[in-house]
């Protein structure tokens, strides 16, 4: 067990992080971090206000690391060689860190987002790849949303061992990106309804 002394929100998030890795995100509880610290459930009180508040924080701390990861494989690139390596951070994050991945998930109230940097950056770096293929609103917002259905799901899949053919799965997800660069650079924009 980790000794009782230095707990913080930091500490904690960062452990209930781990903890998410290895059990899996839904099966976090205070009851299971304060067993992790040696200490009892009320004890985590003074640095998270319950268990709600702790799962933000870990999706708020995936969150920051999974954009960390992609804007480093991104820097320096664009169109397709940028879209590859977008998806390429994000599937390996999502298979690498499968509890941290599934906290990124979850539906966070927008204020705390706004506040947060790490996830101002995530649109920052999304919507920048995206405009380089001359995507505007509300075709940005619609590829994102494209994007992430696309690789949350297949990471998804992968994860659960949902892809039985013997296809390879990695020719796969290749596949994918290359389709989806295409339906980037043909994207069907939506005509303005502004009078």
């Amino acid at each position: 067990m980790v000794p009782r002394a230095g707990l913080s929100a930091d500490r904690l998030t960062e452990a209930a992080a781990d903890l998410a890795d290895e059990i899996g995100f839904e099966n976090v509880t205070l009851a299971a971090l304060a067993k992790r610290f040696g200490v009892k459930d009320a004890s985590l009180y003074s640095h998270v206000r319950n268990l709600r508040d702790l799962r933000t924080r870990v999706a708020l701390l995936a969150g920051g690391e999974l954009i960390d990861r992609i804007a480093v494989e991104v820097a320096g690139r664009s169109g397709k060689d940028a879209l590859a390596a977008f998806a390429g951070a994000y599937r390996a994050y999502a298979l690498e860190r499968p509890g941290r991945y599934a906290a990124t998930q979850i539906r966070i109230d927008q204020s705390l987002i706004a506040g947060t940097p790490a996830l101002r950056r995530t649109a920052e770096i999304t919507y920048g790849m995206l405009r380089a293929y001359g995507l505007a609103e509300p075709d940005l917002t619609d590829a994102v949303r494209l994007l992430r259905a696309t690789f949350h799901g297949y990471c998804a899949l992968e994860s659960a061992g949902g892809f039985g053919a013997p296809r390879d799965v990695q020719k796969s997800w290749d596949r994918a990106v290359d389709a989806l660069h295409v339906a980037l650079e043909n994207w069907p924009h939506e005509e303005s309804t502004d009078d």
